[in-house]
């Protein structure tokens, strides 16, 4: 189970992150991790379209009776 992040929690973790990585890299990095999540999202929705109709084609054909 994941721990619950508080204001405290969100705060260190912003403060390592600008330590690690500097606050002229922040935006860059923001940016490309907002990319990641898009593609990531866009080929869930395509992941989900392409196995909809796979399983209502096996359903259709369950309910064909055996020649």
């Amino acid at each position: 189970m994941l721990p619950k992040f508080g204001p405290v929690e969100l705060i260190l973790i912003l403060v390592i992150v600008v330590m690690l990585f500097g606050v002229g890299k922040l935006p860059e990095l923001f940016g490309a991790m907002g990319r990641g999540v898009r593609e990531f999202r866009k080929n869930a929705e395509l992941d989900e379209d392409t196995t909809k109709p796979a399983d209502e084609k096996s359903k259709t054909d369950s309910n064909t009776p055996a020649v």
